[in-house]
């Protein structure tokens, strides 16, 4: 009885398949693949507007501006030249393209018959039971398959869309070396300004230090005075020493993102190089849309890439639920003896079909189907995150702007205000007029303030940097400085 289903429904489904072979041998191939719809952006439509700033009309998007001209440091500029060349994460990135774009050729060949030369040699027995040599040479085309459903095609276009992918991850992967390189190179600017505020506070406290020593030896200042001044000199000390360490880690972390060591003077990264408070900024870039950055970001349209590529899967998964048909020929010469291959009348041609129908898979192609429509899924919601990572960092970056450039003009006052006290404590110290501890108060503030309102400086240049990156700067070649 049970057979006697099996056979019904095999027999049912060879009857359906066979009206859609023909229905698809007057149409042409047909696709499988589903109508794709990109997914709407789970955001909002626009910025918070407390973040916006009136833009210029002439003010180039961040994608369009190639970092040649977006960084004008020169030495910076070098720095990022070198890393495109030598740093490995970018090289991966490269190769992984290379890569994929071999595996989208090898599916694109699958479309094609493969034509091979074959020599062949048979022993077969005739209707008399006697038995005969047949020897052939020519041409071969072996079960190459008619694809009237699109399965191959599918899978080349999901091969496409994998090897897109992988080239917006390139471009993700340069955008992120370049910044990266930016803000390590802003970070050892810092570090510059840092030793040399450290340093000079360290000659400020040796003095004071030597001054009260000299006072505490006849008579004039108590051991507290001593003491504070020699706890402030070694404070600065410990600060020296820790900035040290930081330039030579930031230094280490640039030279690998270079990929080879920091070049040499002058092109050294403490020989003249541009203060950090002279570094340009380009405040102008404007913030557009969040729909923008769908095309304007090459991580997003890696995202949907992949989701193109899942969408496709789809469509080899259904193809496999109908026959396929693959073809074998041969054209050349046979004859039954080795000699007689090359002689006239020699010649040869034949073919062969053959069509198989899943009847019984075990629910293999239906489970297949399943796992290529769970994987859209979890493509559509990476492409959703991607989306919504982009929309959050640039309101983080757009929020950095609006609030550094008022933080460093608060803590410059401060640090001038801080200067000016100091300069007073000193005097009225050496008059009579006050303590000194209100002297070494005021020289623990003004370091304090100092050391303040160059991180500043660097937040406020790194978080331009980031803007640019996360707006899709970065990533065009642009002018070749290397």
């Amino acid at each position: 009885m049970k057979n006697r289903i099996v056979f019904r429904h095999a027999s049912r489904l060879i009857a359906t398949n066979a009206a859609a072979i023909s229905l698809a041998v007057l149409c042409g191939c047909t696709s499988f693949i589903p109508v794709y719809e990109r997914p709407a952006a789970p955001v909002a439509s626009t910025y918070p507007a407390d973040l916006l700033r009136p833009e210029s009309a002439d003010a180039r998007p961040a994608a369009d501006i190639e970092w040649q001209r977006f960084f004008t440091d020169p030495r910076l500029k070098q720095l990022i030249a070198l890393s495109l060349q030598n740093n490995r994460d970018l090289r991966i990135a490269v190769l992984n393209i290379e890569q994929a774009r071999a595996a989208y050729q090898i599916r694109r060949a699958d479309e094609l018959p493969s034509v091979g030369a074959g020599i062949s040699a048979q022993r077969q027995a005739g209707s008399s039971g006697t038995l005969a040599n047949v020897y052939a040479v020519g041409l071969q085309v072996t079960a190459y398959e008619l694809d009237f459903f699109g399965r191959v095609r599918s899978l080349s276009q999901a091969a496409l869309s994998q090897y897109l992918a992988t080239e917006e991850a390139r471009k993700t992967a340069q955008m992120a070396l370049v910044s990266g390189v930016a803000t390590t190179y802003l970070n050892l600017l810092a570090d510059e300004e840092l030793l040399r505020v450290t340093r000079a506070a360290l000659t400020t406290r040796e003095e004071s230090f030597r001054l009260t020593r000299l006072r505490f030896d006849n008579g004039v200042s108590s051991e507290v005075d001593l003491r504070q001044a020699e706890q402030l000199l070694e404070t600065a000390k410990a600060a020296l020493a820790q900035t040290q360490r930081q330039r030579a880690l930031d230094e280490n972390a640039l030279t690998l993102l270079v990929g080879q060591p920091l070049p040499a003077a002058p092109l050294a990264i403490s020989d003249a190089a541009l203060p950090l408070a002279e570094q340009p900024s380009l405040t102008a870039l404007p913030a557009g849309l969040p729909s923008d950055l769908l095309t304007r970001r090459p991580d997003v349209r890696a995202a949907e890439q992949q989701l193109l590529a899942a969408n496709a899967n789809i469509g080899a998964a259904r193809a496999a639920f109908f026959p396929r048909i693959a073809l074998t020929a041969n054209a050349g010469t046979a004859s039954t003896q080795l000699s007689g291959l090359f002689k006239s009348g020699s010649f040869a041609l034949t073919g062969s079909a053959t069509l198989l129908q899943p009847i019984f898979e075990a629910g293999r192609n239906q489970a297949n189907l399943a796992v290529s429509k769970v994987n859209k899924d979890i493509a559509i919601a990476q492409y959703e995150k991607a989306i919504q990572t982009a929309f959050r960092e640039v309101s983080d970056a757009l929020a950095g702007r609006t609030t550094l450039t008022e933080q460093l003009r608060a803590q410059a006052a401060i640090a001038n205000a801080a200067q000016a006290s100091f300069k007073l404590a000193d005097l009225r110290y050496r008059n009579g007029a006050s303590s000194y501890f209100e002297v070494l108060d005021a020289q623990r503030t003004l370091f304090t303030a100092q050391q303040a309102t160059v991180q500043t400086q660097a937040l406020r240049a790194q978080n331009l940097v980031t803007l640019y990156k996360v707006l899709g700067g970065g990533w065009t070649e642009g002018l070749r400085a290397f």
